[in-house]
């Protein structure tokens, strides 16, 4: 039960486009007013670009159908560019924290802070509007990158509002040691938004299991066959990216048919497709009487009937 995923590097495509524009517009509020908050802004923001780039090659591979060496797809290429996004923000927050303390110690005063606030709040527009695009795609197409670009998107508005807010202090109080400061506490931010990028990407690297709601529904789809004389065992399940994983042993009563049996499976199957969506399951027959039928070690790993 697999289909071919639609290709989403039109929302790529997007993403390069906007991380361009608010470079420009980041790099001019900089220019303008000499704020290293501006200028940590401006950093993220080519970030951003990096991180559209490498979603832009990986959806591409993903979108790519299953081959004789990768029977399973292409899905985790995405894993590879949520976690270089990830190690990238990183890497951007320790040079943000670097020009930070380097104005920390030599302070300056700011420059045509009006205009330059202007400009990055267009920016910062460009950005939340391009995150709600991503992430909703993202949930929608169950992508790890446009979500993790969505979500780097939004980390990018919170950062802008922290430094429209720091420059705005500055004008207020004349202190220009509060641009550094809010410059320091941005990349502690993009810090974290960088580590849990890349512990999800490891998750999915080593194949964690559907979420725990996902589960559910599919322990309601077999309690309602359980009813039909049917047991369950051996449950696992995966998630690649935008692809999930299901396969379970499914014991029917020695006497039937292979045809009604086959069915019932079949019917079984549909039921989880109905509930989870596009999904890849896998049902292995075996007879309920034989107690062979419990052994083995995928039995003893995930009995899902709590028969062993």
């Amino acid at each position: 039960m697999t289909a071919q995923r639609p290709s989403l590097t039109r929302y790529a495509w997007i993403s390069i486009a906007a991380a361009s524009a608010t470079i420009l517009l980041k790099l001019a509020a900089y220019l303008m007013t000499g704020s290293v908050g501006l200028l940590s802004d401006a950093v993220e923001s080519v970030v951003n670009l990096f991180g559209a780039v490498m979603a832009l090659g990986m959806l591409s591979w993903a979108a790519q159908a299953a081959d004789d060496k990768h029977p399973s797809g292409h899905g985790k290429a995405e894993y590879f560019s949520s976690g270089t996004e990830g190690a990238l923000i990183i890497l951007a927050a320790g040079g943000i924290a670097v020009t930070a303390i380097e104005r920390l110690l030599h302070p300056r005063p700011l420059e045509q802070i009006g205009l330059g606030l202007a400009v990055s709040v267009v920016a910062s527009a460009i950005n939340l509007v391009v995150a709600r695009i991503l992430l909703s795609a993202g949930r929608r197409h169950n992508s790890i990158t446009l979500e993790a670009d969505g979500r780097h998107l939004l980390t990018d508005v919170v950062t802008s509002a922290g430094v429209v807010l720091g420059i705005g202090l500055v004008m207020a109080t004349g202190w220009s040691v509060l641009d550094p400061i809010v410059a320091l506490l941005v990349s502690a931010n993009i810090v974290w938004t960088g580590i849990a990028l890349i512990r999800r990407s490891v998750d999915g690297l080593m194949d964690v299991g559907l979420p725990e709601e996902e589960q559910k529904m599919i322990e309601r789809a077999m309690a309602a066959f359980r009813a039909k004389g049917v047991a369950f065992h051996a449950l696992r399940t995966r998630q690649a990216a935008a692809q999930r994983f299901i396969s379970v042993h499914m014991l029917v009563p020695g006497d039937w048919t292979v045809h009604d049996a086959h069915h019932l499976a079949e019917d079984f199957e549909q039921e989880l497709g109905q509930v989870l969506g596009e999904a890849n399951i896998t049902t292995h027959l075996e007879p309920i009487e034989d107690e062979n039928s419990f052994h083995g070690e995928a039995a003893q790993a995930a009995p899902a009937d709590g028969v062993e």
